[in-house]
């Protein structure tokens, strides 16, 4: 079983998932061995911080050994990533990778014998949504019948929230003036839209007045934040997004909590003291995707 998606997990799967999540949390000295003897290969063509921290001490604590692998000092820049991987999964009891494009994660699926974890790519992020949905559950004790907003840029996090959400009973709502090119998957959105749970709408301030969570994510992917070819569309990605940004005038009168998966552009696409109020479970929701990724490898390396 590899984790691409949520496209072959039912609702039931993934709320036992992020259940399990919760009970590691609760009860670390318990997995402490269950991983013993165990490696897993963490390959990353992007950067990194949450999902790199999260998986490695996650190896670590549950008696395992993560291997960093940066995509630039091994053959995998150089080499076909099929043959690669043929090589890599022969060696360790599971891979997650972290790559720019989702056609070569698919690559190495196929050519994988162990488990491939998707890390983040241009479509997907699911180690990411099933925190989220932890932090929520944490938060109201139930996701069913709950309400999330999704403020911001359409990307991989936005698709998975999406398949997450609707599949696990919570209403989504997406107010994104942009949408990645690259992040459409229509047969996602299409499933989502069937459930009645997923919506989507421009007007921001409808959409928050009756939020359980508030959410937004940078509007400028991490690996073009600094880059000057980008320069140009991210000055007009910021001007046309300023109205949506997350702040005190906007969250006037809700009671929603604030949610951001990192890394946070501060006075972009959220204000600092938003960030730092009382609502916000932002560090919260980052601490937990050590806990997402604790229940995503016990469950594709059979330990529950």
């Amino acid at each position: 079983m590899h984790l691409i998606n949520f496209k072959g997990l039912s609702g039931q799967q993934l709320m036992e998932m992020v259940d399990k999540a919760i009970e590691v949390k609760q009860n670390p000295e318990k997995y402490g061995k269950a991983l013993d003897g165990k490696s897993l290969a963490m390959i990353f063509q992007k950067t990194s911080t949450r999902t790199r921290v999260s998986f490695e001490v996650a190896m670590t604590q549950l008696g395992g050994h993560a291997l960093y692998i940066d995509w630039r000092t091994t053959n995998f820049a150089i080499a076909d990533i099929y043959d690669e991987t043929q090589y890599l999964s022969r060696n360790v009891d599971c891979i997650m990778a972290r790559f720019l494009r989702n056609a070569d994660l698919q690559v190495m699926a196929n050519a994988s014998r162990v488990p491939v974890i998707n890390g983040c790519d241009e479509k997907y992020h699911p180690s990411q949504a099933i925190a989220d949905l932890m932090t929520m559950k944490e938060k109201k004790g139930k996701l069913k019948g709950l309400k999330l907003v999704y403020i911001g840029v359409h990307n991989n996090v936005c698709n998975s929230l999406i398949e997450g959400c609707t599949k696990t009973g919570v209403k989504i709502t997406t107010v994104t003036p942009i949408f990645n090119k690259p992040s459409r998957d229509n047969e996602l959105l299409e499933e989502a839209k069937k459930t009645g749970l997923y919506e989507t709408t421009l007007d921001v301030k409808q959409a928050v007045k009756d939020a359980d969570f508030v959410y937004t994510d940078t509007w400028v992917d991490m690996e073009f934040f600094t880059d000057p070819k980008f320069a140009a569309e991210k000055e007009k990605r910021l001007r046309l997004m300023m109205p949506y940004q997350i702040n005190k005038e906007l969250l006037h009168g809700s009671s929603a909590y604030i949610m951001h998966d990192m890394p946070i552009h501060r006075g972009y696409e959220i204000s600092s003291d938003v960030i730092e109020s009382s609502k916000s479970i932002i560090y919260e929701q980052s601490g937990n995707r050590l806990y997402s990724a604790k229940a995503i490898l016990l469950k594709l390396l059979g330990k529950y």
